[in-house]
């Protein structure tokens, strides 16, 4: 499977990024503190596969991490986690990498990953140990001992884990009890950016523009199906779209175009969650726009999607041919501030951090913008959408994988500076 390269537009420059401020710059903030310090290269640990629908995508985006990656700056690390959690460190990175088929048990040393003791951050543990090793313990799934050799520790965590237990908050959780820093959103808006219901929830409460949308368990529809069937019907209409509230890569959407496509779509949607969302199809052009920086975030250019499919399939995303992805977007200069405005505000609504990118709808009919959704871990090769918004203001990939690395050493910084204890802990 393979992302399509994005189709530039028009012979002119791409407009400069918008700033939370409302203002221009040439490009997103300069590199800032958090860089190498002297010569020591920092080790990167890259996490990728993991127990999601959207493993293998996730291996795409490594390889492209792991391949661009500033050597003369930082040491990556590549570690692969399987379908079923087992964390490995590969014996041969590049060539598991480069074969996309998944992360399997045999094609590494088995990890044991714990929160380490103050100042060690992250241990990982291989079972066994050997000859030689360091030794260090920890406790299995059955509470008895785990020895094994301690592994040189990591700088920092670059996790590009794509869909439940990875962008959903559980490692970004892992990781601050480890005391690591790590590229992207912290524990909670990583899980509010991965809950499309409760994202939505928030974005109506914030004010932001979205399209009308129903939350539907998985309980009340075993309950009473007929009475879900006609709640949509009464309040979307058709088409309409069901979608598991957890899972992206547009893994387990239908569109509904009638009742007997609804209740396979609703099907479909619970096989990968107890939650879905049911979206009111639109008339609209499919826009997407990047946001990079910490409490200060800047927004790219937008881009579109054009999908040869009826919606943006997960065939139509990784198969070659697919969809065209033009970027920037023909879009009038209003347009332009409005989306890079509301993507800004998006991004803040549920306090991101690093990396996002906000998708839109904008209604042929009206004119009107519409938020979809907010992604905190984008999908990440060379060929995405993420990465080429920010080549076109400007940023080339190697840089920007150098500046969220930058960004998550700047935000564990601050967070290292605020006090844990009160009172008699002081």
């Amino acid at each position: 499977m393979q992302e399509h390269a994005a189709a530039p537009q028009g012979g002119g420059p791409a407009p400069a990024p918008r700033r939370q401020d409302g203002g221009r710059t040439t490009g997103p903030a300069a590199a800032g503190p958090g860089a190498a310090p002297g010569p020591r290269r920092l080790r990167v640990g890259i996490l990728f596969g993991g127990r999601s629908g959207e493993h293998e995508v996730s291996l795409m985006s490594a390889r492209s991490v792991f391949e661009a990656m500033d050597r003369r700056r930082f040491e990556p690390v590549p570690i692969g986690i399987t379908r079923e959690g087992l964390w490995i460190l590969p014996h041969d990175a590049p060539g598991l990498l480069k074969a996309g088929r998944g992360v399997e048990p045999g094609d590494g040393i088995p990890l044991a990953v714990v929160p380490g003791p103050q100042g060690s951050r992250l241990l990982l543990l291989e079972a066994g140990g050997g000859a030689g090793s360091s030794a260090a313990g920890g406790a299995g799934e059955d509470g008895a001992p785990v020895q094994g050799r301690r592994l040189e520790p990591l700088d920092v965590v670059f996790p590009v884990l794509h869909g439940t237990f990875g962008e959903d908050g559980t490692v970004q959780g892992l990781l601050e009890l480890a005391g690591i820093p790590y590229v992207g959103a912290g524990v909670m808006a990583s899980a509010v950016g991965m809950d499309k219901a409760v994202m939505k929830e928030l974005f109506r409460a914030r004010g932001l523009p979205v399209v009308p949308f129903l939350v539907v368990t998985a309980a009340r529809w075993r309950r009473e199906p007929a009475a879900v069937l006609d709640a949509i019907e009464q309040s979307l209409g058709y088409p309409c779209f069901t979608k598991p509230a957890n899972l992206g890569s547009s893994v387990g959407i239908t569109r509904c175009p009638d009742r007997v496509a609804l209740e396979a779509g609703l099907a479909e949607a619970f096989a990968y969650d107890r939650k879905v969302v049911v979206e009111r199809g639109v008339d609209a052009r499919e826009l997407e726009i990047s946001v990079l920086g910490n409490d200060d975030p800047v927004a790219s250019v937008p881009g579109e999607i054009r999908p040869r499919d009826a919606f943006y399939t997960y065939r139509a995303k990784y198969t070659e041919g697919g969809s065209e992805l033009i970027v920037p977007a023909p879009l009038p200069p209003r347009v332009v501030e409005e989306m890079q405005r509301l993507a800004i505000a998006a991004f803040q609504a549920i306090d991101a951090a690093g990396l996002a990118r906000v998708d839109f709808f904008l209604e042929r009919a009206t004119g009107r913008l519409l938020v979809n959704e907010i992604n905190t871990i984008p999908g990440f090769t060379v060929l995405s959408m993420y990465p080429k918004l920010w080549e076109a203001a400007g940023l080339p990939y190697r840089d920007l994988i150098t500046r969220l690395i930058e960004l998550a050493l700047e935000r564990h910084g601050e967070r290292a500076r605020l006090r844990t204890t009160y009172g008699d802990g002081e």
